[in-house]
This record gives structure tokens, sequence and C-alpha cells, in this order.
């Protein structure tokens, strides 16, 4: 195992965890971002299975938020505002009429400070001010990568406030497993161990606060399928969105490490299997994405990579029923998803 580091575009570095596969996590301080994560697949050709840029100043303009740590609060809050110990908070309205991401001034725009750099990982740090983006207390958030001699790729989360606040954290890596520069991820197979989602009230995506069983949905993945195959169907809820862009249900709130999904490319053999201890996984398959030249001259477009966003339900800290995604002044929140990858 080892951690090499080189200058990324002016002012920024880029940190390479190698381990003895050869398997390689590229992560860079400009946001703690992750800019590529390559394996080899069953033909031995290496494969980035991350889309990204190869420029801080690419990344500085990413709307697609690829490889993005997101904080304090991924996805979308109602409204952007919200209560807590009854004092509300106004947040900033960056998408229709709500908070998304959690506003304008996102982690993946900032300079991360590294706190520590070991054989096998790296440590990220980035520290939100009282109110800053409207959200209570002083915010410390970390996030650790390590790559393991068995192909994992862990992202570790940790945070602490000095007032009760919303603490959401998420990865929004883009993942395409016949590489970042193979077009289309329709024909990927994925499987869901989640057996309701949380469907939405219409376009803006915010869920109605219903647990909706998948079976006899398009939304059934609970047995392997292309992603692809039931993304047309005649259901409200792809039209609201353009396709799957949902909150599916690992538990009802924030438990133990477990399997929840597997994914896998037959062209290139390569399987990505993923475990979390939160309470859900939004899908996003890239419906947004619009063409554009991303790492290499590769030329991304719709649906050229998909999101597992492990987080808390959208709008959560307002819906009533959803675990609260609040950290209390004080406590230490600490949250592990993980990324195991093979070839078959």
């Amino acid at each position: 195992m080892s951690v090499t580091k080189e200058p990324f575009g002016s002012g920024y570095t880029l940190y390479t965890i190698t381990n003895k596969n050869g398997t390689q996590a590229k992560v860079t301080d400009l946001g703690g971002t992750l800019v590529s994560l390559l394996f080899q697949d069953k033909n031995e050709i290496m494969r980035d299975v991350v889309l990204g840029y190869d420029t801080p100043e690419e990344y500085m303009d990413n709307g697609f938020f690829f490889g993005a740590w997101v904080g304090r609060s991924g996805n979308r809050i109602d409204k952007a505002r919200f209560e807590i110990d009854g004092k509300p908070y106004s947040l900033t309205v960056n998408d229709n009429e709500n908070n998304l991401h959690s506003g304008m001034d996102y982690f993946h725009l900032r300079r991360a400070q590294v706190t520590a750099c070991t054989e096998d990982s790296v440590t990220f740090e980035i520290v939100d001010k009282d109110l800053q983006q409207g959200y209570p207390g002083n915010f410390t958030a970390q996030l650790t990568y390590t790559l393991t001699d068995e192909n994992v790729l862990k992202l570790k989360y940790s945070a602490v406030s000095d007032k009760d606040t919303v603490c959401n954290m998420t990865n929004h890596s883009y993942f395409n497993l016949g590489g970042h520069d193979s077009g289309s991820i329709l024909d990927t197979q994925l499987r869901l161990d989640c057996r309701a989602y949380t469907p939405v009230i219409d376009s803006q995506a915010i869920p109605t606060g219903e647990l909706r069983p998948v079976e006899g949905t398009a939304f059934d993945f609970t047995v392997m399928k292309a992603i692809g195959r039931d993304i047309d169907a005649d259901d409200e809820q792809l039209k609201f969105v353009g396709g799957y862009d949902h909150n599916y249900v690992i538990s009802e709130d924030k438990g133990s490490t477990v399997k929840f999904a597997e994914a896998y490319q037959p062209k290139t053999g390569i399987c990505m299997e993923c475990y979390s201890d939160l309470p859900g996984v939004q899908l996003y398959v890239g419906n947004f994405i619009t063409r554009h030249s991303g790492k290499g001259g590769a030329e991304y477009d719709y649906r050229g990579g998909f999101c597992l966003e492990t987080q808390f339900y959208p709008n959560s800290v307002n819906q009533a029923g959803f675990a609260k995604p609040v950290l209390k002044a004080g406590e230490t929140f600490e949250s592990v998803t993980s990324y195991k990858f093979s070839v078959r």
C-alpha cells in the first residue's frame, strides 16, 4: 500500500492511494473530491470507473457534482427551510423552490485541509461556520478515504457541531463499470436490497412521506436487472424526474452496516458491492447530464453514469415519520459507506 501526491492544477494536490493489486483511488483537497478510481477488468485492462475532470477549473464549474463530497446536507430540503428546537432556519433556494446539496457554497468548491495521510488513507476536513449557508452551529466535518488490499474503497464520514444542526453528508460519484469513457450505463446490471422507496410529490422531487413498496413496479431492483430495462415505463414517478432519481429505503433508521446494492457490467466483468449504515440511498442515473468533455477528452452524455448516494431520506428534517438527520451539539456523528470491487 502507498499514498503519493502530486500537484493538481495550480494550488491543489492530488493524492493517489494504490493497493497491492494496482487498484488506485485518486482524491484531491479541492473539496475532498474523488477524481478517479482505477480497477483491472476481466481482460486485465485498467478501467477508471468514475466520471470526472482533468483540472480544478473544471471541477469548480462542476454542475453535475462529479465525485463531490456533499455537506453539510445532501439532497433536497423543501422550501429551503426547517426548524430545530423550535427555531426556524432559512437556506439558499437553489433548486426550484428548494435547497439542494446545502447551497451554493458547496463543499466541492472549497479547499479541504488534509488532517491525516497514512499508507492506505487520506483524511480531509472542512469547517462550516455558524449560519454558513443558513445552518446552525460551527460544524467540523471529516471524510476519510481508505483503499484496502481487498479492493474496498471505504468512505468514513464524521462531524461535530457546537449547536444542534442538520448532518446528512454523502458522496456524489457517478459510476460507470464499463469505464468512465464507455457511454451509457443502461445495460449495467443492478440489484438493490431495498423493498421500498420514497415517492415524490412532483418534478421538484420532494418526498410525499410515504414508504412505497417496489414490488410489481419499475422501481423493483430486488432481483438484478439492467438499469435501462424499466426506465421508460409508463410510471408517473419516472416521468416526474426523467428516470430514476429517487431515494430507496435501506432501513428506517441509521443502524448496522449492511450490503444494500450490487452492480455488474458484463462487458468488463467488473462487479461493485455497496455497504452502508445509513437509512437510504439515492439512485440517480444521470438523467440531466448534458454532452460535454470529461477526463482525457472523453465525451460524457445523458445517462453516462449512475450514483448511489447513501443518506438520510430527502427532506427528512421536515418530514414526520422519517429518521431525523440532526446532530446534537457536542456529539460526534460517524458513518461508513464502502464500495467493494471484483471481477467475474
